[in-house]
């Protein structure tokens, strides 16, 4: 009777493990956490000139487009050539608004605001991308008479068609500084980021022309190479420590060229044959990332698997090897993976191999797409494949511990209210003692009555949301289910759990 006993509490504990594998979905394959952005960039002239109220709208749709996909933070430039796509006293208004530079929109309206707004109310971040050096795309465009060039025309190089700031000059920093400070003091974002344009790419038999500022300041570097690699870093440095300052819980990113130096520079670089970060645009990004100077690190892979010189595989394993304990996404761009063919099925593309790749290494945190617009489109049916498979779930961004892992207190008064048309489910507000432990979010998960709660599982996710309560389903009050509500902080720092049964 003993053994019987035994046989059948093995195979209950059994089934047990049958059952839990079965409603439980596999964490490789859809993660809790996973930073999954995108860049809307303006410099394209996609916005320029367009009606207020035709912008709010298009943005709006993209922005739903983006949330359905399962996109979780939204990279928006807002700084294209020293100018802004929101309201500041240091630069004019930006010719990718409205055509002029120095042209306020009219009706009057804040981009920026606008989408901090728009992507906080679905749950997304916010992050402005700020291009650090710029001044002119092309040397055809006109500058507001107030823009800072014509104040101080001696901060500024002409280097081919395009007009930059000079790094190698106090000066320049300090302006920078100051815009992002400006920006990071006045609206809620939640981070800065940085693109692939440092010192310019090189055009062929064309040196930049700081000879000036080098015999300067340069003094005591061996050569220029050092030196320009030291104004960059000088940049980094300040850019870090004036965010930190301003708000803590800002996070500071980059997203430069994937290539960091080839292995014919540096035995330690990638197995690769073009243009390097290191050497040829002076950005040091692992120096960057092993000081702390940066949050986040987003090269922009947007090679094909089989790449002749920059191979994605090749260079998504470096990056993996080099994150130097920073977080690291993958900078995905959308036409090159629905372009090329998986190496081993040639009937599809490029997209599950990448995924899987991506995912493959603990390193990596999730990645960003290149570009919103393509995504929207559905370009090579890559949305109907986010949303279908990779981002099947709803899922949260990665903490950044090293920033603050204090999570926030439980919510209060968690009930379902019955209105006219169905059960609210309402809380309150934790308890805060400081802004980095403020509530900004808050996970709602459903789960069958007899269920397990495994918060673990994103499936079980029905709600992210800033706002403290979430509409039911409600059908006829006779299937009781089991709502899960937490806390989630600046970091994403999710707090302990609070359960409330309904019956639906």
């Amino acid at each position: 009777m003993h053994i019987r006993q035994l046989l059948i509490t093995a195979l209950c504990l059994l089934l047990a493990t049958v059952t839990s594998a079965q409603t439980t979905v596999d964490a490789s394959r859809y993660p809790k956490r996973e930073f999954r952005a995108v860049w809307i960039q303006t410099v394209n002239g996609q916005f320029k000139g367009m009606p207020t109220e035709q912008m709010k709208r298009t943005l709006v749709r993209q922005l739903n487009s983006l949330q359905e996909a399962g996109i979780n933070a939204v990279i928006f430039q807002v700084r294209p050539e020293a100018d802004a796509l929101y309201e500041s006293r240091l630069e004019p208004w930006s010719r990718y608004l409205t055509g002029s530079q120095g042209v306020a929109p009219s009706p009057r309206w804040d981009p920026l605001q606008f989408m901090i707004d728009e992507c906080h109310r679905r749950g997304m971040e916010l992050h402005a991308w700020v291009n650090p050096y710029r001044v002119k795309t092309s040397l055809k465009n006109q500058l507001a008479p107030e823009h800072v060039y014509n104040l101080h025309p001696e901060w500024f190089l002409t280097y081919g068609n395009q007009v930059f700031f000079d790094p190698g000059l106090p000066q320049s920093r300090r302006h920078i500084c100051l815009v992002v400070a400006d920006i990071v003091t006045r609206y809620d974002v939640d981070g800065i980021h940085i693109d692939d344009y440092f010192y310019p790419y090189p055009i062929s038999g064309q040196d930049f022309p700081d000879n000036a500022s080098y015999a300067r300041y340069g003094q005591d570097f061996k050569n220029k190479a050092d030196w320009r690699r030291h104004n960059v870093n000088l940049l980094i440095r300040e850019l870090h420590y004036t965010i930190r300052e301003a708000k803590p819980w800002v996070k500071f990113g980059v997203s430069p060229f994937g290539i960091y130096r080839n292995q014919s520079s540096d035995p330690l670089g990638s197995r690769t044959k073009g243009l390097q970060n290191y050497d040829d645009l002076y950005a040091d990004v692992l120096l960057w990332a092993r000081e702390g100077w940066i949050d986040y690190n987003i090269p922009q892979i947007y090679w094909e698997i089989g790449h002749p010189r920059a191979d994605y595989e090749t260079l998504v394993k470096w990056w993996a090897l080099h994150s130097e304990n920073r977080p690291l996404f993958i900078g995905q761009s959308i036409d090159n993976t629905i372009a090329h063919a998986d190496p081993n099925n040639p009937n599809i593309n490029q997209l599950p191999k990448k995924m899987a790749l991506q995912r493959s290494y603990q390193s990596i945190g999730g990645s960003c797409q290149w570009y919103a617009a393509a995504l929207e489109e559905n370009k090579g049916r890559y949305r109907d494949a986010l949303i279908q498979e990779y981002h099947k779930y709803p899922s949260l961004i990665p903490v950044f511990d090293f920033i603050d892992d204090e999570a926030p207190k439980k919510v209060r008064k968690l009930k379902p209210v019955w209105m006219e048309d169905g059960y609210i489910l309402c809380w309150t507000e934790p308890k805060y003692r400081h802004e980095m432990q403020r509530a900004m979010r808050y996970v709602v998960y459903r789960f069958d009555d007899k269920e397990d709660i495994n918060l673990d599982d994103p499936s079980h996710i029905v709600a992210i949301t800033p706002i403290p309560f979430y509409k039911l389903p409600y059908t006829d009050g006779t299937t009781k289910y089991r709502y899960v509500v937490t806390a989630l902080d600046r970091m994403w720092n999710e707090s302990k759990s609070v359960t409330k049964k309904v019956k639906l």
